[in-house]
């Protein structure tokens, strides 16, 4: 019998991988593009974490992805998905939108304004199945999320209210925090903790500011509190 180690690993914002070429800036949790670590190559099935911030007026043009499934969180501004299904979409915040790569599919990710920047946090995790067909879902979570407690976004567990992932083992959990808001981080082999606003305090971790992340492995479950201006959480829960 294997057992695993309780582990507490904190991640700053300052220490992350960045990409800055004008119209995009952004930051990378893990290993992406270019940049490489094979100490850093994910964490249970999360293997994207990107932080980004694209320009009015611009985006990431048409490109393909395969066997990937990939969950966009906006946190500010508004993005607009096309993709070769025929799925569009304007995503904004509290809007929930996962893309199933699958077999093979090609999409558009455009900043939906002229004159205004969008803030995103964009997901992948790995599928239990590859080769599916090709799939797009959307869901407002607004209702929910601004409850003040941790909500599932994206799910492969079946979650009410959460877009359907076709991952068995990952379920992304969010919370938006009041000041002092607390929520309790679930105890799962692999939890990724993400602060995408604001700031706050995780047991065990300490203080925590935006873009901080903290990596659980078999940890138990912890309380996290929001900071003086509050918090907006994203958790990854995985094999």
């Amino acid at each position: 019998m294997t057992t695993t180690q309780p582990r507490i690993d904190i991640r700053r914002a300052a220490d992350r991988f960045h990409t800055d070429i004008g119209w995009l800036d952004s930051h990378h949790s893990f290993s992406f593009s270019n940049h490489y670590d094979p100490d850093n190559v994910g964490h249970g099935l999360l293997i994207v974490n990107n932080d980004d911030t694209v320009e009015a007026g611009t985006g990431f043009g048409t490109h393909p992805h395969r066997d990937m499934e990939i969950v966009t969180w906006v946190l500010s501004g508004e993005l607009e998905h096309r993709d070769s299904e025929g799925n569009h979409g304007v995503i904004y915040p509290g809007l929930a939108q996962r893309m199933s790569a699958g077999s093979g599919i090609r999409h558009s990710e455009m900043n939906a304004s002229a004159t205004v920047d969008v803030h995103f946090v964009q997901m992948w995790v790995l599928p239990d199945t590859t080769g599916i067909a090709p799939g797009y879902e959307q869901r407002d979570v607004n209702e929910a999320i601004d409850s003040g407690a941790l909500v599932p976004i994206a799910s492969g567990k079946g979650h009410e209210g959460a877009v359907a992932l076709n991952q068995r083992d990952a379920v992304l959990w969010g919370a938006r925090l009041q000041p002092g808001g607390t929520i309790t981080i679930p105890d799962e082999p692999h939890v990724h903790v993400f602060v995408a606003l604001g700031s706050g305090s995780l047991a065990g971790a300490g203080e925590l500011a935006t873009g901080d992340a903290v990596r659980l492995s078999a940890a138990g479950e912890l309380d996290f509190v929001a900071g003086p201006d509050g918090s907006e959480v994203l958790v990854w829960a995985t094999a």
